[in-house]
């Protein structure tokens, strides 16, 4: 049994490719690359899904906000490859994670049990955390919906 994250706690340590922004094609990162910034990461469930790209283009739209603010990456358990097409399709200008191991979905507890139709299966819940220079959680936001991830993300950003 696994004790949930809280607003204080230390960040679990993740190493990931990141794909995309300044990362291109793809170069591994950890959390200790972030220790002098703030660091945003939403979880997603898949990419080029209707919600995950509502989701993630509401993001690209307040891309010139958020980044003076912080260090953004998206994180789902998609390839690498997924992560490119999903990019260049919809113009994403910040990075995501690769997590096809669930290794990170599962340190910051948002591989969860999901239901639809009457069937359980497991999945991403849609989850942002806030990281600060310190490497401590600063915010999680939970059930995030889009529209409005952006104006909770930067409530968040400014308390």
């Amino acid at each position: 049994m696994h004790t949930e994250l809280k607003v204080g706690d230390p960040a679990p340590d993740f190493k990931a490719t990141a794909v995309g922004g300044i990362y291109g094609g793809g170069q591994q990162v950890k959390l200790s690359d972030f220790a002098r910034s703030t660091l945003i990461l939403y979880f997603y469930p898949k990419d080029d899904t209707p919600g995950c790209t509502a989701q993630a283009c509401e993001l690209r739209d307040a891309w010139r906000e958020l980044q003076s603010k912080a260090e953004l990456f998206g994180v789902s358990v998609d390839s690498p490859e997924s992560h490119r097409k999903f990019i260049e399709k919809h113009g994403l200008p910040f990075p995501l994670l690769s997590d096809p191991n669930r290794e990170i979905v599962q340190a910051y507890h948002v591989w969860v049990d999901k239901n639809i139709y009457g069937k359980t299966y497991k999945g991403t819940e849609r989850t942002t955390y806030i990281i600060d220079p310190d490497q401590k959680i600063r915010a999680i936001l939970k059930k995030v919906r889009s529209p409005g991830h952006v104006a909770r993300l930067l409530q968040a950003l400014a308390a």
